[in-house]
């Protein structure tokens, strides 16, 4: 008895139309994108990027973040390292991760349901986009360092590389829709699309629109224009 073939993913039958329309109107694609790479959504819990004098306030001088975990982007890994962070109510969050490596610039990552607990009003913000942001107090097991800025819940985003980019039909900045099947099966809008050679496909949500979504690793996902 023969079976029959699954059918195509949506998005391998939209680059094949796409594919023959170029081909129909003489135009090459604007990259080629023979397949699409595989789509990885992930969860992004409550976390900090800390500058290296951030660290060595925090841990002390000359002290460099030591790898926990390699994370699925290149060369992005979750330190050893955690601080705790005091809120403007005075109740705290102990063990938040850094995310190493060190970058130019402090920002803490929050979900919603975070700041609520802890008395902060965030802004939704693009990572970087830090300008006018509330500040906080992190404490670590060497002192205290004190962000000007830099409290935010970080918006929804993919990264993805050119040719992910190509095979989607968007560029950098532009934004798309995810969306999440199951029992809880929702549609993420304004998901900012971040493109880089470097990056490999992967959506990060933060924890209020995992748990929002019931996202678990069979959940199927798909991004949609």
């Amino acid at each position: 008895m023969s079976v029959a073939a699954p059918a195509p993913h949506r998005n391998v039958v939209e680059h094949l139309v796409r594919q023959a329309v170029y081909a129909k109107l003489g135009k090459p694609l604007p990259r080629a994108a023979s397949g699409v790479n595989p789509l990885v959504v992930n969860i992004s819990a409550r976390h900090c990027h800390l500058t290296p004098e951030a660290v060595e306030a925090l841990f002390g001088k000359g002290h460099q973040l030591t790898v926990h975990k390699w994370l699925y982007q290149e060369g992005q890994f979750a330190a050893k390292e955690t601080v705790t962070l005091i809120g403007p109510r005075s109740r705290v969050i102990s063990n938040l991760r850094i995310l190493g490596p060190c970058r130019n610039l402090n920002q803490v990552e929050l979900a919603y349901t975070d700041s609520i607990a802890l008395g902060f009003d965030i802004p939704l913000r693009a990572s970087g986009n830090i300008r006018g942001t509330p500040g906080a107090m992190l404490m670590g097991p060497a002192g205290f360092f004190e962000m000007s800025d830099g409290v935010i819940r970080a918006l929804r985003h993919a990264h993805m590389s050119p040719t992910d980019a190509d095979f989607y039909g968007v560029k950098h900045g532009d934004f798309m829709k995810l969306k999440i099947g199951g029992d809880c099966a929702i549609t993420l809008d304004q998901l900012l699309m971040r493109v880089d050679p470097s990056f490999k496909l992967e959506v990060h949500i933060d924890t209020d629109e995992g748990n929002a979504s019931n996202l678990k690793p069979h959940t199927p996902v798909e991004l949609t224009k």
